[in-house]
């Protein structure tokens, strides 16, 4: 590197020494070993069903790509037979199809809600949340993790200092780090007494709960106040998201939202995925059922170890605290043949890195009890003397 292109980088390069000397540089690495890391927990992503209907799209003349945005020439057939499917599964008005999670949350709170409008959201909302309150036109405030009450009294305050607008209270039903439930009937209660809208991000959730993996709104899913986000990446084992709103709210990001007018429409193969994954949600419950199982038999073995957690879902978080703990701990199971992944600041809050365990049909009960038994083995001398046990 000449001394010329090296001054034009060394900013980076101080900032890439100062995350390494804080063990927090990020690498990429090739998956191996038993599936404990990925969020594909109904083992979709590879299901011979989901391959035999991109394959017979594929023959059908189903192109690979969409060719241009949805208002041009990339509205295809397939979009819009997703979309229609999408808003009868979830029990919605209508479904509009984007090309992932974060680019569908960033582009909900940078069109729905408008300026003189007020965003609540929870501390642990995903980063594109975050990242789409502040590129966005409304104000916004922070509330505690999972408190209704920290929520009404950031609209309180704010009404009384004059904000006047619509508010727009926004969480996750299933939190991607903790594993732990948004207090939804309290929030839905919430959002009708200041009538507010509720914005749910069900990401985790889609396809793990509700009746046939409709997720945990599906219960009100015809309220004209609730927008929710159905990723289909995780459990749905394809790509993209559908975000399921009121017809005039889906007519208005049509009209209005950047993310959606300016960008290349979702493979209509990906389309194709999520259609069939929706079928398989109905037509093979037992996958839902043997993820219940699953999640039950390892927090009870976690209960048998003397293991606290948080959690009660598919996502197990084992608390480590410091950084370099729990990149060790996680590369030392890696070599065990288990594949979980640390999870470090700005993910999770300073002094809480963490193994953030995912339960999917990709592993079973016996490489579960090996896995809790090779952490056991490789966290002994703080189970002995007190430390751990994955809780805070």
């Amino acid at each position: 590197m000449n001394s010329i292109h090296a001054a034009k980088v060394t900013d980076y390069v101080a900032a890439l020494r100062a995350l390494k000397e804080d063990d927090r540089l990020r690498g990429l690495k090739p998956r191996a070993g038993i599936d404990f890391a990925s969020n594909d927990y109904l083992a979709l992503a590879s299901a011979p069903s989901m391959k035999k209907a991109v394959l017979a799209a594929l023959e059908t003349g189903t192109p690979i790509g969409a060719g241009g945005s949805r208002l041009l020439r990339g509205n295809c057939e397939e979009h819009e037979r997703l979309e229609a499917e999408a808003a009868q599964f979830f029990g919605a008005e209508t479904a509009l199809f984007f090309g992932g999670g974060y680019v569908a949350n960033f582009a909900v709170l940078t069109t729905l809600p408008q300026r003189g409008d007020l965003l609540v959201l929870d501390c642990l909302v995903h980063a594109s949340i975050h990242e789409g309150a502040r590129a966005g036109r409304a104000d916004f405030r922070i509330s505690a993790h999972n408190d209704p009450e920290s929520v009404e009294n950031a609209i309180r305050d704010w009404r009384a200092k004059g904000g006047t607008g619509r508010v727009w209270i926004v969480v996750e039903s299933l939190y991607s780090m903790d594993g732990d439930f948004a207090p939804l009937e309290d929030l839905v209660a919430l959002a009708d007494r200041y009538d507010a809208f509720l914005m749910v991000d069900e990401a985790h959730a889609t396809g793990v709960y509700g009746e046939q993996g409709r997720g945990l709104t599906a219960p009100y899913g015809t309220l004209e106040n609730l927008l929710v986000v159905h990723t289909c990446g995780k459990a749905l084992g394809a790509a993209g998201a559908l975000v399921t709103a009121s017809g005039v709210l889906r007519d208005f990001m049509v009209n209005r939202c950047r993310p959606f007018i300016f960008a290349t429409a979702p493979s209509p193969l990906m389309a194709v995925a999520v259609r069939e994954a929706l079928l398989i949600l109905q037509e093979e419950p037992e996958r839902q059922q043997r993820l219940a199982e699953l999640v039950a038999f390892t927090h009870r073995q976690l209960a048998v170890r003397g293991w606290e957690s948080s959690s009660i879902s598919q996502i197990v978080p084992y608390i480590v605290g410091n950084n370099a703990g729990a990149m060790n701990l996680a590369s030392a199971l890696q070599a065990r043949g288990f594949d979980v992944r640390a999870i470090r600041p700005p993910t999770v809050p300073a002094g809480t890195a963490c193994l953030r365990i995912s339960l999917t049909l990709n592993a079973g009960q016996d490489d579960v009890r090996s896995m809790l038994d090779a952490l056991f083995e490789e966290t002994r001398d703080d189970a002995l003397s007190g430390r751990g046990h994955g809780d805070r």
